[in-house]
């Protein structure tokens, strides 16, 4: 993930509750990916800077364990930015310039985003697998084709640096989980870069007065009108939050006898209530610098390590050895 501020519901139900289940089934690395974070922070990285702390606490407070996973930050293992140097020179520009986010994030992101980085950042993504020689990336179905180009890029570098009966990288493969879309307080998908989220973090009230300005039905003016659950955003919270109220809900709004108001209070409650555990998870664990820290200095230890190796392994596989003697 990227520092890139405080993690929302989205994140919450799409990648935090799948991340704590895949820790206790597979060796798994959890990267706090600055680098990545300079491709719309360049101008005020420290900014970025500041959210990785809060993140990991984050993290932490939604169950990971920093004693089965490998927990770090990107720019404390220098053979991130090595390996997509490498990777660079097999990489066609067309490539990356086909990648479904790039025009996207250019058109919805209001900063200066138009950079060589920018353009770049799929093979330092590519890198970030590679180095942990992984095998698996848990990812939702709409994020195949960034998955694809770092297999591709895989496959080019292999194809050229043929080995005798292996691959010198392993193609990841994804490992599909369900990332619902989970809509923001503006009807549009949640996302920071959009500022319509509902922060994980978010102060009780605060998150309430955030849903009584949801949208709901615009086609609903007035109380005593019948509304259509299928257009409104706040109801997709109910599959999520309350799924179990969901039924009656339906069938209240559309008879006009639960108003939008009604509803969102219902919808908030529960959301409150749900998270309340995380809330006081994290404010433990922001007291716990010295301990944040630690966690940190320790993955990034193991990270490095892992990484030193299969730098080393793909040096040689391009004939980058040490051994500058004239043969």
């Amino acid at each position: 993930m990227q520092p890139t501020g405080r993690l929302h519901l989205g994140h919450y139900l799409g990648v935090l509750k799948n991340y704590v289940n895949l820790q206790n089934q597979f060796d798994c690395y959890f990267m706090v990916a600055n680098w990545h974070s300079m491709t719309a922070f360049y101008t005020n990285y420290r900014q970025a800077h500041e959210f990785i702390a809060p993140l990991v606490c984050d993290w932490l407070a939604a169950g990971l364990d920093p004693e089965k996973s490998t927990i770090f930050v990107q720019s404390d293992v220098p053979y991130h930015t090595e390996l997509a140097m490498m990777l660079g020179m097999y990489t066609p520009v067309s490539w990356l310039e086909r990648n479904p986010t790039y025009k996207e994030k250019q058109e919805n992101i209001d900063k200066d985003i138009d950079s060589y980085g920018f353009l770049g950042y799929p093979v330092l993504q590519a890198a970030d697998i590679f180095l942990y020689r992984g095998e698996m990336v848990p990812i939702g179905e709409d994020q195949l084709p960034h998955l694809e180009l770092s297999r591709e890029i895989a496959r080019r570098f292999n194809h050229i640096n043929r080995l005798e009966g292996k691959h010198a990288i392993l193609e990841p493969k994804p490992l599909l989980s369900e990332t619902p879309k989970v809509v923001g307080t503006d009807g549009r998908k949640m996302s920071k870069s959009y500022g319509n989220t509902l922060s994980l973090s978010e102060d009780e009230n605060d998150l309430r007065d955030k849903m009584k300005k949801m949208k709901t039905d615009t086609a609903r003016v007035k109380r005593t009108d019948k509304g259509n659950p299928e257009n409104c955003p706040v109801f997709t919270y109910y599959n999520y939050f309350l799924p179990e109220r969901k039924a009656e809900i339906d069938r209240e709004c559309r008879n006009a006898g639960i108003g939008c108001t009604d509803c969102k209070t219902i919808i908030a409650g529960q959301i409150v209530q749900e998270t309340l555990p995380f809330r006081e998870a994290r404010r433990k664990n922001l007291e716990q610098p010295d301990r944040i820290a630690g966690i940190l200095e320790a993955g990034a230890r193991k990270a490095r390590q892992t990484a030193k190796e299969t730098m080393a392994g793909l040096k040689e596989s391009i004939g980058m050895s040490a051994d500058y003697r004239i043969s």
